[in-house]
């Protein structure tokens, strides 16, 4: 299993406890069954999801692997939402994992993601196991990855995106990041104003402010620690926020 865990990218501590170590142990067979003996540790055992984290008076630090592990099994949620795996879609997430680990690599972890399509992924306990070792802005980071995988074959379902707000809530996402989030893939003329997570009445002082603490809350370099490819997906959506702000500063002449 500690092989794996340099494989993957570094990390794989609380991810092999928990729903997702369940999820994971049927492809990983006797892997798996040496850390249930006790073969190998990881954090807090006994505790139902892993080591203890974010609300429990301990912090810790998403690690590439974890990422990348906890995006394939919530991408086989999304993927099957609307009842149909399309190439598209698995090619979406074969390019992140490619640029992330290589070639190599991403050809194991594309089947790794086969394997777990062929699985009930139960949302609820997957993503709270999420959400209690993962720092918010990497849960922002992936809930983008996931819209991202819903919109690669060119329309977002509505029962993709039902999904990925079931998943976002559980993942303590709150309510106007997921409205933000979502408005840059699912456009109306309200897009802009979600985005920056204000409404449209919103005063040219309350844009601004909107738009810097957006800016803030979405820098690529929040994202830093789980490898360049997440880094550059980081700015593509920190690109949509000024895009948003460009738009709302050309409608009302704002300098």
């Amino acid at each position: 299993m500690s092989k794996y865990g340099k494989w993957i990218g570094g990390g794989l501590g609380w991810v092999l406890g928990g729903p997702i170590g369940g999820i994971l142990g049927f492809v990983f067979g006797s892997m798996f069954d040496e850390m249930q003996s006790g073969t190998m540790e990881y954090s807090a055992q006994g505790h139902p999801y892993g080591s203890v984290g974010e609300g429990q008076g301990q912090t810790t630090r998403t690690q590439p692997g974890d990422f990348a592990v906890s995006l394939l099994v919530l991408a086989a949620a999304v993927m099957k939402a609307d009842e149909r795996v399309m190439k598209s879609e698995l090619n979406y997430v074969k390019d992140f994992l490619m640029h992330q680990f290589g070639e190599p690599k991403a050809k194991q972890l594309v089947q790794v993601l086969r394997d777990i399509l062929e699985k009930d992924i139960q949302v609820m306990d997957v993503s709270l196991q999420i959400k209690q070792h993962m720092d918010y802005s990497s849960r922002l980071q992936l809930l983008h990855f996931l819209f991202g995988i819903a919109q690669a074959d060119g329309e977002v379902h509505d029962n993709e995106v039902s999904q990925i707000e079931t998943i976002a809530g559980y993942l303590g996402i709150s309510q106007k990041d997921i409205n933000s989030i979502k408005a840059m893939f699912v456009k109306d003329k309200e897009a802009p104003y979600k985005i920056l997570e204000i409404s449209s009445d919103a005063s040219d002082e309350e844009v601004k402010k909107a738009y810097r603490e957006m800016a803030l809350k979405h820098h690529p370099d929040r994202v830093s620690h789980l490898g360049e490819d997440v880094q550059k997906s980081a700015e593509a959506k920190f690109k949509k926020v000024a895009d948003a702000y460009s738009q709302i500063k050309k409608e009302r002449g704002l300098k």
